[in-house]
């Protein structure tokens, strides 16, 4: 499986981005893709994950209100969108991508987001 993330760019405080990740290969083998940041100088950070099939989602708790994931399976595209966008959500954004519960197996590039105030 193969990702490409984009939609990252240069924003201000309280505007929004919607981040893409295109899949492809066997896609099939998915179970479920996330998104995930690393700010610098900190560790990489759970945000949020959708199911492939059934297209339940889960946002971290920090983030819910302004952040939503969503999926189109005719595209193999996973979607972030982001609201209310702050400084402190300045990070090199990562999609990836899970064949199995608690593991993911494939990342893609990253996708900076930079929030000005």
């Amino acid at each position: 499986v193969q990702l490409q993330a984009s939609g990252g760019g240069l924003v201000q405080a309280g505007g929004s981005l919607r981040l893409s990740c295109a899949a492809s290969g066997r896609t099939s083998s998915i179970s479920h893709m996330g998104w995930f940041r690393q700010a610098p100088g900190k560790k990489r950070d759970f945000v949020a994950r959708v199911m492939w099939s059934g297209g339940s989602t889960f946002v971290a708790d920090s983030l819910k209100g302004r952040f939503t994931i969503s999926r189109d399976n005719a595209k193999n595209t996973v979607y972030l969108q982001m609201n209310i966008l702050k400084p402190e959500d300045t990070a090199v954004y990562y999609c990836s991508a899970a064949r199995s519960a608690n593991k993911y197996d494939y990342w893609g590039q990253g996708t900076l987001v930079t929030v000005s105030s």
